[in-house]
């Protein structure tokens, strides 16, 4: 049996989503169905929130996904930019938006570098070959690694 789940990583003004299924056996590789970014809009923050609250809802509703693995927001040893603190404001209207129609755990990247494997989740992200083993279907890019390592990662 498999799980449509995501993984959703936010960098800034963009949204990147992988969409996948998720077998129950974590010795299975997971089968990559979509790969996307969404761009906030330009003007109005609250308007450009509003639409992408819905795209998000909207995206997993329609395509019948089970769960969502959220990056979570980390701190930083520098004090809290505007651009650092308008990404958080947009993961919190991601989150609000799948939250609306699925299960949604967020996970920092610490947490994973703790407790997957040998490695950080960075030496994870540059290696072909791990990719090559976790992954099957639909075409990865390799910016969207982060955002499938959180489904991963998150596998029960």
């Amino acid at each position: 049996m498999v799980e449509r789940q995501a993984g959703i990583v936010v960098m800034g003004d963009t949204v990147t989503v992988v969409d996948a299924e998720v077998p129950q056996d974590a010795n299975q590789p997971i089968t990559i169905v979509a790969d996307t970014s969404w761009t906030l809009q330009a003007g109005e923050r609250s308007a450009a929130y509003d639409i992408l609250f819905k795209r998000c809802a909207n995206f997993l509703r329609e395509n019948g996904l089970k769960r969502v693995v959220v990056k979570a927001s980390s701190t930083t040893r520098s004090p809290a930019s505007l651009a650092h603190l308008e990404s958080a404001e947009l993961r919190g209207v991601v989150i609000a938006a799948a939250a609306s129609v699925v299960q949604v755990k967020t996970v920092p990247k610490s947490q994973i570098s703790r407790h997957y494997g040998d490695r950080k989740v960075d030496e994870y992200l540059k290696d072909d070959s791990f990719w090559a083993a976790q992954t099957i279907g639909g075409k990865l890019r390799k910016t969207s690694r982060e955002a499938a390592m959180m489904i991963i990662a998150a596998r029960d």
